[in-house]
């Protein structure tokens, strides 16, 4: 055997080695339990609480660090100018800055220190989060960076175009944005449309069926409501449900509506098998993987990002949600437009399901809020609508407005309802289902 097939012989023997190690770890990271300590979730989450319980009060100051970073760093890049959109969120963010020291140095009026305000704001979510996303942007390393996306990506295109109208190629949009972020999906998107690979309904499909929270934001949702101890179950049964209602939507008006042409041609089948394909792709994708350590710095640096333009967002549009749930009909009046169908699947408490339901319009952690204390089968639909929803105005409806995607806000708004609306219907069965199981 000469050197060059040699050299290249343990560079294949080296990217297999990466696309099954590396992606069994990010498997196992992300989604197998164990019991440690006595209490049995997947490991994220024991790194999460190891570090709450360990630093608690440095863990506090390091959130309010970030949001103080968050709130000053559109004016520093200028990312504020960008648009009337940017302007508004930027403003939000300052007044996030401001709710955050009022609820680190307990400073303001008492209501906003009532416990299901200022404090469940900052200690149950934006310090987990905090948290939650740049260790969970590290080990993402693990599944997006060594081929198993691309992998799945070409074991899914046959099914891409009969279910949801796209090519085969948004199956990478897809399964990036549910274990990645929305806001990668988006980027993906994004740039693919603009290659000219998309049409407008392509890329506007993607946008609003695919582009849901990441793996990690669902952690602090399960987490929330008291779903951790079911969390594969929640998990795929979430995945399901959102890429099934994404399947209906894209049949509605608007996304059926919108125009179709597209400048380049949809790939073509290649002759050799799936599977052989799947791995052939996977495999590239591992060989010209940059080093791990780096790829976990940069994943780090970007959830770092993520976080700083999260967390200021949840104190200021979280709480202006709160407070007008608390102290106003809006979100009933909202909550009305899924009121009847609520009450005609029998969920336990119709009102306030379809309340929760509507607040999931502002911010997606809101509904998770208002059912803390409920039923598991209220607490379980509310938590798939708040993910499968996809659309909330306090970041990713500014982030698909700040693409060239041209789809407008009462589209959106439509959009919000369809799935909002299906999510319901279809998650409240389930709910049932699987709580006759685990209760028996």
């Amino acid at each position: 055997m000469s050197s060059t097939q040699n050299e290249t012989s343990q560079a294949n023997s080296a990217a297999i080695l990466k696309l099954i190690i590396f992606s069994l770890i990010g498997i196992v990271f992300f989604f197998v339990p164990f019991s440690i300590g006595g209490k049995s979730t997947i490991l994220l989450d024991h790194m999460v609480g190891f570090g709450r319980d360990v630093f608690p009060h440095q863990v506090e100051i390091y959130a309010l660090l970030m949001i103080l970073a968050g709130g000053i760093y559109p004016f520093i890049s200028g990312g504020w100018q960008a648009n009337t959109t940017q302007k508004v969120l930027s403003i939000l963010k300052l007044l996030g800055v401001v709710t955050a020291l009022m609820s680190f140095f307990s400073i303001g009026p008492s209501l906003l220190f009532e416990k299901d305000m200022l404090p469940f704001l900052f200690s149950k979510l934006v310090v987990p989060i905090s948290l939650i996303v740049p260790l969970g942007a590290i080990f993402l390393a693990f599944l997006l960076g060594y081929g198993l996306l691309e992998f799945f990506g070409v074991l899914l295109q046959p099914i891409m175009k009969p279910l949801f109208k796209t090519p085969g190629k948004s199956a990478i949009d897809a399964v990036a944005s549910f274990v990645g972020s929305y806001s990668i999906g988006l980027l993906i998107t994004n740039r693919v449309y603009n290659s000219g690979h998309y049409s407008a309904k392509e890329a506007a499909i993607i946008a609003t069926g695919f582009s849901t929270v990441s793996a990690t934001f669902m952690v602090i949702v399960a987490k929330t409501l008291n779903l951790m101890d079911i969390w594969n179950q929640f998990f795929w049964s979430t995945l399901l449900l959102t890429f099934l209602v994404t399947a209906i939507t894209v049949r509605l008006p608007p996304l059926a509506n919108l125009d179709d042409n597209k400048l380049m041609t949809d790939e073509k089948q290649t002759e050799a098998s799936r599977i052989t394909q799947a791995v052939s792709e996977g495999l590239e994708v591992a060989k010209s993987a940059e080093p791990l350590l780096a790829s976990m710095f940069r994943n780090f640096k970007e959830g770092m990002l993520m976080v700083m333009g999260i967390l200021p967002s949840i104190m200021s549009v979280g709480l202006i949600g709160l407070l007008l749930a608390k102290f106003t009909p809006v979100f009933e009046l909202l909550g009305m437009l899924f009121y009847p169908f609520a009450w005609l699947i029998q969920t336990p408490d119709p009102e306030l399901v379809s309340k929760a339901a509507a607040t999931g319009l502002a911010e997606m952690f809101l509904p998770s809020l208002l059912v803390t204390n409920s039923d598991f089968v209220t607490r379980f639909v509310v938590a798939q609508i708040s993910i499968s929803s996809i659309l909330f105005f306090s970041a990713s409806i500014p982030c698909i407005l700040s693409t060239q995607i041209p789809i407008t806000v009462k589209h959106i708004l439509i959009i919000w309802y369809q799935r909002t609306l299906l999510t319901l219907l279809m998650s409240t069965p389930l709910a049932y289902l699987i709580h006759y199981f685990i209760s028996k």
